[in-house]
């Protein structure tokens, strides 16, 4: 059986968990989650070049990597 990977912070118990929120999510509950992240001011949400997404995931990891190292000092 191939063991699942999952991300740092991540574990079988987290992804369980979303799933169940969203498998219990009703319609207008799905449609207001969408509404508030085009209001939450601290991401961007844009059309990337299909191309240019393996560099943009590299340049999130490394901004991700960088905040924890600050973060833990």
């Amino acid at each position: 059986m191939k063991q699942n990977k999952f991300p740092p912070g991540w574990d079988e118990d987290r992804v369980q968990s979303i799933i169940i929120h969203y498998e219990q999510q009703t319609e207008d509950e799905a449609v207001a989650e969408d509404e508030a992240a085009f209001q939450d001011d601290s991401s961007t949400l844009m059309a990337i070049p299909t191309e240019l997404v393996p560099v943009v995931l590299e340049l999130i990891d490394k901004h991700i990597a960088a905040s924890v190292v600050a973060n833990s000092e």
